[in-house]
């Protein structure tokens, strides 16, 4: 078996355990694919024998008509992943700033492109928060600051008036800001720097599919950002980075608005459930705002037990800044979560 690097890894479950689990290590829509997705990229695999759209004419424009940009300003690629990658081989930046702990791909795909890599570390006591502190990090000789909003594994955001003086910042000093909204849609206030895009052609934001609409097998990411970087981007990859059923699916989700509010209202809901239920069982929770929560126990192998109980955590132990004390979990239905609650409660009795 595979080590696992991220959570989802059910084949790698599979191959262990001979079934599959319930799935608490991605953080992808509790209600599964929509069935206008379904329905559209089942209808796209009539087309399978030609080749992709390489520009993603349609879903960039549809893209661009719902974010209120022009389709120049919008680059399509086979998941977030494959954009932060390209971003990096495209500029390949001198020198990056990233938060710890955050989502690992940053400084993989950083790594690739032999960048120098620094860390300002995010802290328990502070709320995993950064700090007005982080002002001070962004200088001249910085190339790129890397910021997820809301921060994976923690469900943080940034408060507000520190975010504008960041991106503020950045452009005075000439500094490449990559900011990684994947999960912006779960979160209940409009946060995010999307109206800076035509105005800073330093700025790289990125978005997502995969979580809102329980995407992640067709793999479809966005970039909005200056034409002349994702131009450059678009040549540091090969040219059919997004299958026809992915880019049909893209589409139909774009106007599966209801099915995007019920999964806002599931999670809305089922957060403070979850929420509430790990403090009662004495667990330490992070107070996370999208569609996961990181917690941190003093349980020896918890991952393992949960596992064996057909459960899947995501284990943040391979986190910069984080312990194998800590673990991430999804927010999914309410009886899934009862379920995850009841296996915990066994657990622990188990330990006494």
């Amino acid at each position: 078996m595979h080590p696992p690097t991220h959570g989802g890894d059910l084949a790698g479950y599979r191959e262990t355990y001979g079934r599959m689990p319930l799935d608490f290590s991605a953080n992808t829509s509790p209600l599964g694919v929509p069935e206008s997705v379904r329905n559209a990229a089942a209808a796209a695999l009539l087309h399978a024998d030609r080749y992709p759209d390489p520009y993603c004419r349609a879903l960039c424009r549809a893209i661009a008509k719902k974010a209120g940009c022009r389709p120049e300003n919008v680059l399509c690629g086979s998941g977030a992943a494959d954009l932060f990658f390209r971003a990096a081989l495209a500029l390949k930046p001198k020198t990056a700033l990233l938060l710890a702990p955050t989502f690992s791909e940053y400084e993989a795909a950083l790594s690739l492109a032999e960048t120098a890599l620094s860390f300002y570390p995010l802290k328990p006591e502070t709320g995993f928060l950064p700090q007005e502190d982080l002002l001070d990090r962004i200088t001249p000789g910085l190339s790129l600051l890397v910021l997820c909003e809301p921060n994976n594994p923690t469900g943080r955001t940034t408060p507000a008036p520190l975010l504008q003086k960041i991106e503020a910042r950045c452009r005075e000093t000439g500094t490449f800001l990559w900011c990684d909204e994947c999960f912006g849609g779960f979160l209940e206030k409009p946060h995010t720097l999307l109206p800076r895009v035509p105005e800073n052609p330093r700025l790289l934001l990125f978005t997502a599919f995969t979580k809102l609409y329980g995407m992640a097998g067709l793999r479809l990411g966005v970039c909005f950002g200056a034409e002349r970087v994702l131009s450059a981007m678009r040549a540091a990859g090969q040219p059919w980075s997004v299958s026809t059923p992915a880019q049909a699916a893209g589409l139909a989700a774009l106007r599966d608005e209801a099915y995007a509010e019920s999964v806002r209202a599931c999670v809305r809901a089922e957060r403070p459930f979850l929420f509430e239920g790990l403090l009662r069982l004495g667990f330490s929770v992070v107070p996370g705002e999208a569609n996961y929560l990181l917690f941190s126990t003093d349980l020896p192998d918890l991952g393992r037990r949960c596992a064996e109980k057909g459960i899947l955590l995501r284990s943040c132990a391979n986190y910069r800044g984080l312990s194998d004390a800590y673990y991430r979990t999804a927010v999914r239905t309410h009886a899934e979560n009862e379920r995850l609650l009841a296996v915990l409660r066994e657990i622990q009795k188990e330990a006494r």
